[in-house]
């Protein structure tokens, strides 16, 4: 379709011009990037696929209630919402936190007292009945499960929060659908249409020739990635699908345009229902290709380009958040290079830095979180990471044999002691975590466990040891504290500001019992969250007034502003990580003592970047670095800026 003929269709659908002129504007200003992308996947069949997407984004520009649109506004006159320091992400399952979306927004006032600016609650769109991987096997994106509430409590949720300047962000699974989903029933009868919406196989010679490459994710309770469905054959005979998670999940045909089009009419309705953040899950793995592990196609960074820019046309207020949790060289394109710098995702998950936060607290030396950071290249500016200590998922080691080998370690026995010392079979290990998912075939053992439990205030406590509850608290503040420094939002994981321990309670719920990451998936304590400000000298207590005060410093630093990057700055000693910020306003360096011991160390490595004199934006006092050297008890940190702390 021609530019001009493209301009007749927008303008004939609007009475008021203004409004048309706004769509063109924006066509104009993100038409590239949509169709370049969609003719890179999809060749001749964009000029049929054009009208029908253009009807789709039209319709929903039609029906954005005006305040959304006012919100648009104000995103494209502040583009860098997602980068600034007063953002701070919290993530919670709605029933374990409030028990429903009603509930959530009872509670707001605590949200909002923490500081909260985003609020992420897991999956929430209907899932099918009994197992569904955590809510991530949706049956129907455009309804609520029915125990936490209605989609209009949802957009009176998405109100409410919007009200005290609260983003609401939810789970989009592009990658699969339930079974019971309307497109796989209709798949299952026969229905050619939605049969192309998914990878079906009449015998195992396509699935085997595509497994000879993939990996397995649950090895343990889905092992393959296809499975066998008896009503699936065209005239009901049977048939195999793919299946990249569990039987139950159907994996999407995205090489069909139909599946682009239906996401970019989900996206907009949600986002049209008060949702600003969209966390793109398991984005790595849309695309399918023979001879390869089908994940980061080229073609999944062009859909998200192509997906995004039909969001910013209709709704520029939405962001994309890529779950992709995979190696750095595959990260950066999630956000973008090259011709794509900057238009795929406007955020990722720093995956590698929360598996990094970890290894060091484990082996009180940060040369492997030095070479792991360096390995990443520069981000787009005008993007941002998410940055967590904890989430709902297990932890995966995943550190790379040539980081390792970089800072002098084997990187498979690295991986090894970092499971036995999580799991608590290392000798003098302080944590208590379970082992997720043992691949006997390549020993992969993944770590689940709440952040307490995991940084030692489970083992401490049953011990009564005071020196040991005190270490604790400070690895989990420590821990807060790096991911509010390093330059993204931080994201706080539902329970972690009390200091939850494990819940071993999920052995006793029936569909939970089979995945042990219900034990870092506790209800919230409610009771807790009151009596920490009662009983501030307990652990909860302590670790509730740090991070709250953590949170306080960083929404008044500038230099955390994530267009600004992190970079190493090389330590004299292996427990003491330094990073260093170069914002317009000075140099910060930060300062981080990943073990229990003091230690000495040498001024100049902090002089020669910020002169004799600096302030500690952490305690407000100032330090004189012309001494020989400067102490760092067990677990300090430091944010330095250069001249006196700030009042």
């Amino acid at each position: 379709m021609r530019t001009s003929e493209l301009a007749a269709q927008v303008r004939g659908a609007f009475d008021d011009d203004r409004d048309a002129e706004t769509f063109l504007l924006r066509l104009e200003r993100y038409g590239e990037d949509l169709w370049e992308s969609l003719r890179a996947v999809y060749g001749d069949q964009v000029g049929a696929l054009q009208g029908r997407l253009l009807e789709v984004m039209l319709h929903a520009y039609h029906a954005r209630p005006a305040e959304l649109r006012r919100l648009d506004e104000a995103r494209l006159l502040r583009p860098d919402w997602l980068q600034r320091p007063e953002m701070v992400g919290y993530v919670a399952y709605t029933d374990r936190f409030a028990g429903t979306l009603k509930g959530v927004e009872e509670r707001l006032d605590y949200l909002e007292g923490l500081g909260v600016k985003y609020l992420h609650l897991m999956p929430l769109l209907r899932p099918r009945e009994g197992e569904n991987d955590g809510g991530y096997a949706v049956q129907d994106y455009r309804a609520v499960r029915p125990d936490l509430g209605t989609m209009d409590d949802l957009s009176a949720l998405a109100r409410a929060l919007r009200g005290r300047g609260i983003s609401l962000v939810l789970d989009l699974v592009l990658n699969h659908v339930a079974r019971e989903h309307a497109w796989a029933q209709r798949a299952r009868a026969g229905d050619p249409k939605y049969r192309a919406y998914f990878h079906l196989f009449p015998d195992r010679r396509g699935p085997d020739a595509f497994e000879a490459t993939l990996p397995e994710i649950f090895p343990d309770f889905a092992p393959g990635n296809f499975s066998w469905d008896e009503d699936l054959g065209e005239q009901g005979e049977g048939g195999w699908v793919w299946t990249t998670f569990n039987s139950y999940q159907w994996d999407l045909n995205w090489a069909n345009p139909d599946v682009f089009l239906e996401f970019v009419d989900i996206i907009l309705y949600l986002a049209n229902r008060g949702v600003e953040v969209f966390r793109l899950d398991a984005i790595a793995f849309i695309w399918k290709r023979l001879g390869t592990d089908c994940q980061n196609q080229p073609e999944v960074h062009h859909l998200t380009r192509a997906l995004r820019a039909a969001a910013r046309i209709v709704a520029p207020a939405v962001a994309f958040k890529a779950e992709a949790i995979v190696a750095p060289a595959d990260l950066i394109h999630y956000l973008g290079t090259r011709a794509h710098h900057g238009k795929v995702s406007d955020m990722a998950y720093h995956n590698s830095l929360m598996v990094q936060l970890w290894s060091s607290l484990a082996s009180r030396n940060t040369r492997l979180f030095e070479e792991a950071l360096r390995a990443f290249p520069p981000k787009p500016t005008s993007t941002t990471w998410g940055l967590y200590v904890r989430c709902h998922d297990d932890i995966g080691w995943a550190i790379s044999d040539e980081d390792a080998a970089r800072a002098g370690l084997n990187g498979a026995a690295h991986r090894h002691f970092l499971s036995d010392f999580y799991s608590g079979q290392f000798p003098g290990s302080f944590a208590r975590g379970l082992v997720f998912q043992y691949n006997p075939a390549t020993g992969d053992r993944r770590i689940s466990g709440t952040a307490a439990s995991l940084a030692g205030l489970e083992a401490a406590l049953e011990t009564g040891d005071a020196g040991r509850i005190e270490d604790a608290v400070r690895r989990l503040l420590l821990l807060h504290t790096v991911i509010l420094g390093f330059g993204g939002v931080p994201l706080l994981y539902m329970g972690d500001e009390l200091a939850l321990l494990n819940d071993y309670a999920f052995e006793d719920v029936p569909e939970h019992a089979p995945d042990n990451r219900w034990v870092h998936r506790p209800r919230m304590n409610w009771a807790l969250a009151e009596r920490v400000q009662q009983e501030p000298s307990s652990p909860a207590g302590r670790v509730s007034a740090g991070l709250r005060h953590l949170l306080r410093v960083r929404r008044a630093t500038p230099h955390l502003h994530a267009s600004i990057e992190s970079e190493v700055l090389p330590s004299p000693d292996p427990r003491a990580l330094l990073l260093r910020r170069d914002h317009p306003l000075g140099v910060m360096v930060q300062v981080y003592n990943f073990s229990e011991q003091t230690v000495m160390l040498p001024s100049h490595v902090l002089r020669d970047v910020l002169g004799e004199r600096a302030g500690d934006r952490l305690s407000g006092s100032a330090l004189s670095l012309d001494r020989p050297t400067v102490r760092l008890e067990g677990y300090r940190a430091l944010w330095l800026t250069a001249g006196e702390a700030p009042a």
